[in-house]
């Protein structure tokens, strides 16, 4: 893939991710690359990975989720956070819950875990993702990976309280036992391939995480859904060719709004994602335009 510029795309369609969240691209998006004369990695990657500004961001979002977990499985919902088959974000239907045991499920890149080694690398090599780099990382990537400010904790309450802790990942079915291996080696727990790790390969979906999310929901009452793309929660909002506007507007439509923070959790993550190539009219309205006099 192409070098992308400063806030470019990394793994897996969240792990989102090792590959990325969108259907069309079968691995992770590109690394954000440093200016050769730049003795700092790029201004993205400091933000994330080593800004106290973004460890308090991401541990408040693992303690919303903690609390949510908690509070939600006091009374049994009736359904799942998953979506129904065929149902639509702006009209949200849902798989039910019955008498499934309760379970939460994560993307794992960028949501349970951050990949420092192949995001340093990606920035000082000064390149684009590297399909065959990547593979060796999620293949030896354990004690690497760091759990995210807040996860170790956040996942301890969670299985104290009956929830089982899910991921569901877009790094290759192939390389089952490095990710499982990384997770554990980042102070995650046990996490197993086919029971509570799914992988980008276990199904005919590709990075589509939906034919997952569904698999899961058939044997969970799924009450979290966490992850740092939106594809994490719905394939819908990675149509192909699907225009910003109308992906905005999706994102923040009534049916999504109600979900935010009351099931579905989003951690930030300004390194890589499908909104890299937003243009200058996607992200500055032409009425808000302003020149100094």
């Amino acid at each position: 893939m192409r070098a992308l510029p400063l806030a470019a795309a990394l793994l897996l369609g969240g792990c989102a991710s090792a590959p990325a969240e969108v259907a069309t691209a079968p691995a992770p998006p590109p690394a954000a690359t440093a200016p050769a004369e730049s003795p700092n990695p790029p201004v993205a990657l400091q933000y994330l990975y080593g800004s106290p500004e973004a460890a308090v961001a991401v541990r408040a979002t693992n303690a919303r989720i903690a609390d949510y977990g908690m509070w939600r499985i006091k009374q049994r919902p009736k359904d799942s956070v998953v979506l129904a088959p065929r149902a639509s974000i702006d009209a949200p239907t849902f798989e039910p819950c019955g008498n499934k045991p309760f379970a939460a499920v994560f993307d794992a890149d960028e949501t349970l875990i951050w990949n420092l080694g192949p995001m340093r690398r990606f920035a000082e090599q000064g390149t684009g993702f590297d399909l065959k780099v990547w593979d060796q990382w999620e293949k030896t990537g354990a004690g690497k990976a760091i759990a995210m400010p807040g996860t170790a904790e956040m996942v301890t309450k969670l299985r104290a309280a009956g929830i089982t802790v899910i991921a569901n990942t877009n790094r290759s079915a192939a390389n089952a036992k490095g990710s499982e291996d990384t997770l554990r080696a980042a102070g995650l727990g046990e996490f197993k391939h086919g029971e509570t790790l799914f992988l980008m390969g276990d199904d005919a979906g590709g990075s589509s995480k939906d034919p997952r999310r569904a698999t899961i929901a058939s044997k969970y009452c799924v009450v979290i859904l966490g992850g740092d793309q939106l594809g994490d929660f719905s394939q819908q909002f990675n149509v192909k060719d699907l225009p910003a506007a109308q992906r905005m507007a999706l994102a923040t439509s009534a049916g999504a709004t109600a979900l935010w923070d009351k099931g579905w959790f989003l951690f930030p993550n300004p390194v890589y994602g499908p909104w890299e190539k937003l243009g200058w009219g996607d992200a500055f309205p032409s009425d808000k335009q302003w020149e100094p006099k």
